[in-house]
């Protein structure tokens, strides 16, 4: 491997510190998991076990989703602050300076009504943990810790907004801040050290409980670096419209648009998240100090850090506030508009974030990405990601990229936290294409709704797919076939032909990619089993990225019972543009310590050591 890139970039001396050696990760979010001594969801130091399953397999990267506090969506992309970690992944049993005795049948009772087996995360267990935290705070068990004073102190710029903003929200249950009285929405300092005084008990308890999640963050960061894992922290680019940074900080965002993403052959209405987009002209006014302080924080508990939505830096799609919700993402611009900014707001930003912390940056540099990312990325010697399902040779016919021939500064991955797991993507989507793109594409074209609905016929199977996908039709075999049944002339219709072209025998294409072909003889069979996973692993591992990070799950489908019962199309972290209760709520249904015995360990030792990515070689 050329390490050039890295040698002589903006992150030299970062790379020097972690080491320029091909390695591999795994990701998850905390709350997916559990041991035997949590509560009813992943808790902090649950982290423990997982470290020491890399140790075991092979894989020295740990990447957490973001552990910030979430709010009514459960999103740790939609924080309510980028500050402030979710109280939800606590350890109760393992709180510093706190006489814990008087509350062990009520820590027993905690354990008992949230059992950590069932299908679905139960975010009821946050509300249960912040009622007994605080009867353990009120009864006076706390014997104070110049630590935590010291915290305090170390973090006031952030803490004192956080607390307001939590007193004030327990006054307007269930109503957002835009909903408050004006007083509140709108709070003069005068009035913020006011309340702070008046609500100075329930200032200190919201106080005491982050120090609490901090000291015990810290704690496993040490650990890692004892057995020689890298903590990578994601950190989210946007943060929740209702939350204590937009209503401590409204200057810092752009309250009349919310942020998104164009149309894509994904999403044929684009997507629409809500979160405000950033005012970084104000931002600069203030020399950064936002992003700066959220980088230091940050820095307390990971070796390494995500950037979600890096392609935001540079410009950002943002929607009116005014246009309706089921357009989408449709009708919006980008920010800044004019495209010959965009390179030198998105430096200008990357180098703000990298000069103010130690952690290495990577990058989630997916979806419509500007001509201008790849040269920042290698200037600052910054990963972005590979994702294999995506990863096609438009001059081609589409097939797979090989592995040699992916970018050295990325992290590989097999699936993202967005998308569907491996297995059902290649069950359910590979060979597919979007049918709201389909249709969208024909009603440009002056079709009628009914000559759309003979097309579909005549194009695709009667198969049932998951997420509104067609499956082609076997005979529609070339470009010239297609043609002829859509009744357009090539020009007329390249990018429908481009969708073909990228999903039109999907499923042949990716075994011959890695290799596999079933007994059976025929490449298109609709079966996944846990030497097909093998191989696919063996193949994104086997790649020029200097990092490949697999989601857990990706490597657990090694084993056959848990490949079976757990990669339906609705086993997945999230599904992006939509909001309802399956989203953030996937278990891995095997305790961490169980884990450590599993008998993919092995197997996935082995896979890791031939790749070359093992520890710290």
């Amino acid at each position: 491997m050329n390490s050039d890139l890295f040698k002589y970039s903006r992150t030299s001396e970062k790379w020097k510190e972690i080491g320029v050696n091909k390695r591999a990760g795994v990701a998850l979010p905390l709350f997916s998991v559990y041991s035997s001594k949590s509560t009813g969801i992943g808790e902090i130091p649950d982290i423990r076990y997982l470290i020491d399953w890399c140790t075991l397999t092979g894989l020295s990267i740990l990447q957490l989703l973001p552990l910030n506090e979430t709010g009514f969506d459960n999103s740790p992309y939609s924080a309510v602050s980028t500050f402030a970690v979710d109280p939800v992944y606590i350890c109760i049993k393992r709180l510093r300076k706190t006489d814990l005795v008087p509350f062990r049948r009520k820590l027993r009772d905690l354990k008992r009504n949230y059992p950590k087996n069932n299908i679905k995360v139960d975010y009821g267990i946050r509300k249960e943990k912040l009622g007994l935290l605080r009867e353990i705070f009120d009864s006076g068990s706390f014997s104070g810790s110049e630590k935590f004073d010291g915290f305090i102190s170390g973090n006031i710029h952030w803490l004192k907004y956080y607390a307001i903003y939590k007193i004030i929200s327990n006054h307007f249950p269930g109503k957002n801040w835009t909903e408050w009285d004006l007083k509140f929405r709108y709070l003069p300092s005068a009035s913020a050290e006011k309340i702070l005084r008046e609500n100075s008990e329930d200032v200190r308890f919201y106080y005491w409980v982050q120090w609490q999640l901090y000291e015990q963050l810290v704690t496993i960061r040490k650990y890692a670096k004892s057995r020689k894992v890298y903590l990578m922290g994601d950190i989210p680019f946007l943060v929740s419209r209702n939350s204590a940074d937009v209503w401590a900080y409204k200057n810092y965002f752009k309250l009349d648009v919310s942020s998104g993403a164009p149309p894509d052959m994904y999403f044929a209405k684009g997507q629409r998240w809500g979160m405000p987009p950033y005012n970084w002209f104000n931002i600069a006014a203030d020399n950064y100090g936002y992003i700066k302080q959220r980088m230091a924080y940050a820095q307390n508990f990971y070796d390494m850090f995500r950037i979600d939505h890096f392609v935001g830096l540079f410009r950002l799609w943002t929607i009116d506030n005014s246009i309706p919700p089921e357009e989408g993402g449709l009708l919006g611009r980008f920010d800044p508009e004019n495209e010959s900014e965009w390179e030198q707001h998105g430096r200008i930003i990357l180098s703000v974030i990298n000069d103010s912390t130690d952690m290495l940056p990577c990058a989630e540099d997916l979806g419509t990405v500007p001509e201008c990312s790849d040269k920042v990325l290698e200037e600052f010697g910054i990963t972005g990601i590979n994702v294999q399902r995506w990863e096609r040779k438009k001059n081609e016919n589409y097939n797979f990229r090989s592995p040699q021939s992916y970018r050295i500064n990325s992290v590989s991955v097999i699936s993202t936290h967005d998308s569907s797991s491996f297995p059902s993507w290649y069950l359910n989507e590979a060979g597919s294409t979007d049918e709201e793109s389909f249709r969208m594409f024909f009603r440009k074209k002056g079709y009628s709704e009914d000559q759309i609905s003979y097309l579909k016929k005549k194009l695709f199977t009667a198969e049932e797919a998951a997420g509104g996908r067609l499956f082609w039709r076997r005979d529609i075999s070339n470009v010239f076939k297609l043609l002829n049944l859509i009744e357009l002339p090539y020009d007329k219709a390249a990018e429908f032909v481009e969708q073909y072209l990228s999903s039109y025998g999907e499923r042949t294409k990716f075994r011959r990619y890695i290799g596999y072909e079933k007994p059976s003889g025929n490449p298109e069979e609709k079966s996944v089993d846990t030497e097909f996973i093998k191989k696919s692993l063996e193949k994104i591992l086997s790649c020029s990225s200097i990092f490949s990070i697999q989601l857990l799950q990706e490597y657990l489908y090694l084993n056959k019972n848990f490949l079976k019962n757990h990669s339906g199309p609705g086993y997945r972290i999230n599904s992006p543009g939509t909001v309802n209760d399956d989203n953030w709520t996937m278990r891995i249904h095997i305790s961490l310590d169980d884990l450590l015995n599993s008998d993919v360990n092995n197997t996935l030792k082995k896979i890791i050591s031939d790749s070359g990515r093992s520890g710290n070689n």
